[in-house]
């Protein structure tokens, strides 16, 4: 399979010349037709992408310049239609770009495809798409991860440079864990959620997945910086992402103690164990570190992110856009069947937990405690990297599973996500870096810096990547 070449290299090849805009799209959209049977991709947007590459080749600009991508389908594009991969949002065509598009764009960058995902990203596995189950890119029987899994998949099957997706409790680590790719989640707010289908907007963060960390770089240095449509965002720091400090030697790593508890695959836990080794080999020290906290995090996680879910899936009531029940009498009805036929099962499992927890009496049995556990995190983390420098530990307990294994039970998927939860709780920003193989599917080593030290964390993760390399 070959590999593209590094984004920044295509778009300087484009500027001289070298390479068409247009025989760049084409390649893409050929590529994704060839391995239509991973079921990566919703919709193809070939003629807007197209349009923009002839354009692009008139005048070739911006640091992306001709560079396919793959945006996960809740990314709001006025090319297409924009589904959130579920049935309540088939029929929906954006007005507007989302922010991070549009500043893609602006830099040459050519949206080729839609990604498939679980709706509304609810999921670990994108077996929850009201469209199709997507393949992992080396066994068809199993998944990619969620709920990016087509825009990991899209990455490992070489479908595109680069791809977005979305990061609410783990779904860009998990899947660039399972396939093997590079998976980021920056500081919670340094990249804008305007014109991105919300799902739980206080953990939500956009993240992209490339072949190198490199690639993930350039794309978090165009996309991140405060905007004024979304109110949560956070100064950028003021050196590029791109210009990345690369020394292992002499940093402080700790070992996340409770990430290598019972449940481990213990290929997995060797995977890791021998990443942290060449660490150390490297020059950086390392020792075991406990949060006693995260252990809860995924409990008060599955509490405060169904609440979210609730308040933001309201708006789909079939009255203003997206699905509206034909069927019904009245405007009692008309709510009630739109949301009853629009949305899947689980959806509706989280909107149901999420009212709950947000009723009177339950409130503060509930909700309130699971905010108090994110707080006490949030200091384990800000205590933890006054010692060190970074986090390590695994993505997650196992390796891509088999399709339809954790499908009827949904706490056995809910703990796929055991070990990602706690940067979304925390705001932390965290990266998936491949680090072997077990039993000949792709392990990936999670590595969290401290708040807003992205370009910090990127660059040990390219050194890293080097030296396994």
């Amino acid at each position: 399979m070959k590999v593209w070449p590094a984004i920044s290299d295509i778009a300087k090849d484009v500027k001289s010349g070298k390479l068409k805009a247009g025989d760049l799209v084409n390649k893409s959209l050929a590529a994704i037709a060839e391995k239509s049977e991973y079921d990566a991709i919703i919709s193809t947007l070939a003629d807007s992408a197209l349009a923009q590459a002839a354009e692009i080749d008139k005048n070739p600009q911006g640091r992306l310049s001709g560079v396919p991508f793959i945006a996960k389908d809740n990314f709001l594009t006025t090319s297409g239609k924009t589904t959130a991969a579920s049935n309540i949002l088939r029929p929906f065509e954006a007005p507007y770009n989302s922010t991070v598009i549009e500043k893609l764009e602006a830099e040459g960058a050519i949206c080729v495809a839609k990604a498939n995902l679980d709706a509304f990203a609810h999921g670990s596995s994108t077996e929850n798409s009201d469209w199709f189950v997507t393949k992992h890119p080396l066994d068809k029987t199993r998944v990619p991860g969620g709920s990016s899994g087509g825009s990991a998949a899209s990455v490992a099957l070489q479908l595109a440079p680069f791809a977005l997706g979305t990061d609410t409790g783990g779904s860009v680590r998990l899947p660039a864990s399972f396939c093997g790719t590079v998976g980021y989640k920056p500081t919670y707010g340094l990249v804008s959620r305007s014109g991105v289908i919300a799902m739980a907007s206080s953990t939500d963060v956009i993240g992209p997945l490339a072949n190198s960390v490199d690639d993930v770089a350039l794309v978090l240095d165009i996309i991140s910086g405060q905007d004024e449509l979304d109110s949560t965002t956070i100064e950028r720091n003021e050196q590029a992402y791109t210009d990345l400090p690369s020394d292992i030697k002499g940093k402080k790593i700790g070992i996340i103690k409770e990430y290598f508890a019972e449940g481990l695959d213990s290929g997995v836990e060797s995977a890791v164990k021998a990443a942290i080794r060449q660490l150390q080999a490297a020059g950086a020290s390392a020792e075991k570190v406990s949060l006693p906290s995260l252990p809860l995090a995924l409990a008060a996680y599955y509490i405060v992110c169904p609440a979210e879910v609730s308040s933001n899936l309201s708006r789909y009531d079939g009255q203003r856009f997206g699905y509206s029940a034909l069927d019904a009498h009245d405007l009692n009805e008309s709510y009630e069947l739109s949301r009853e036929q629009g949305f899947g099962a689980e959806a509706k499992r989280r909107i149901m937990i999420g009212t709950h927890v947000l009723s009177s009496g339950y409130y503060d049995a509930y909700y309130k405690k699971a905010q108090t556990v994110r707080t006490k995190i949030i200091n384990e983390f800000r205590q933890a990297f006054l010692k060190y420098d970074f986090l390590v530990g695994p993505v997650a307990p196992m390796t891509a599973f088999k399709i339809g294994e954790r499908a009827n039970d949904p706490l056995q998927m809910y703990l796929c996500d055991i070990m990602t939860v706690a940067a979304n709780m925390s705001g932390n920003p965290a990266i998936s870096v491949p680090a072997g193989t077990a039993d000949g599917l792709p392990v990936g080593l999670q590595i969290i810096g401290p708040m807003r030290g992205d370009r910090e964390l990127l660059g040990f993760a390219k050194a890293f990547e080097e030296i396994t390399r």
